[in-house]
């Protein structure tokens, strides 16, 4: 296994498929680097070098007690970048993987970037505040308290929404059972901590500090990340951004619209 060891002794576990120019793919939560092998493949296929890692707490990285906060995951991408000597990188975030990869610019630089997708992501701001229209903190705390009673049951109740199938998508039942699979992998105190991170962390501040190039695609059916209190505004406050809406998708765009999304991926990075 590619295994990194970071700063704190955290071992950071990485995929390099390919060669070319380098993308490098964030997961969501609370899933792993597997969740991308659609779009590798697609592009490790294609004449680009493809990577991928699990999140600290994640898939087969570590499991440390503390640090799952974004400027410890953004710390984490600088030490693989660095490890790996990338530059020109098109750096792809899925869900919570967008925080991380905008707050990577935010604290290090776009100097190595050369352009960024946020799919789905959390960005700006995902909960609600007295200046932003988002979910209730409720609905946050109301996961954390059902991942310590019950994480199996819970992840698995919480397929239909992340896939859509509740509103007619059409997902696999190997999909859903490779999802769970994937999110019992994971430490389940960084599956809790991740919620507090993903869920409160602002972002408003970071969008100010993107300049290069970013494509932002977001299904208008998404029931876990909803459009209007994330995409759209970070549409809005990246200069130069374009927002992509797929009609009717829902969250996991990665799997339900691989198809499209690896499309729309390819002409982003090639233009």
């Amino acid at each position: 296994m590619a295994l990194l060891k970071l700063r704190d002794g955290t071992e950071l576990y990485f995929k390099d498929w390919g060669s070319g120019k380098p993308i490098l793919f964030s997961h969501g939560w609370p899933l792993s680097a597997d969740m991308w092998d659609a779009q590798m493949l697609f592009f490790a296929s294609r004449g680009f070098r493809t990577l991928a890692f699990d999140r600290r707490g994640f898939g087969r990285s570590s499991q440390p007690w503390a640090g799952y906060d974004y400027d410890t995951f953004a710390d984490d991408i600088a030490e693989l970048i660095n490890h790996l000597k990338l530059e020109e990188i098109t750096l792809v975030g899925f869900s919570m993987g967008g925080g991380d990869i905008v707050r990577y610019i935010a604290r290090h630089g776009a100097s190595r970037v050369s352009k960024l997708a946020l799919v789905s992501a959390v960005t700006p701001l995902f909960v609600k505040t007295a200046d932003h229209d988002g979910v209730d903190k409720s609905v946050f705390d109301g996961i954390k308290a059902g991942l310590a009673k019950d994480r199996p049951q819970f992840l698995d109740d919480f397929s239909p929404l992340f896939y859509g199938t509740n509103h007619g998508t059409n997902v696999s039942q190997g999909i859903f059972k490779q999802t769970l699979q994937i999110g019992l992998q994971a430490s389940i105190k960084a599956t809790i901590d991740c919620v507090t991170a993903f869920s409160e962390t602002d972002f408003r501040p970071d969008m100010a500090k993107i300049d290069v190039p970013t494509l932002v695609i977001h299904g208008d059916d998404d029931q876990v990340v909803p459009l209007q209190y994330t995409g759209k505004l970070a549409a809005e406050m990246i200069k130069s951004a374009k927002l992509k809406v797929y009609p009717g998708a829902p969250h996991a765009t990665a799997a339900t619209h691989a198809d499209q999304l690896n499309a729309d991926l390819l002409e982003f990075v090639n233009s």
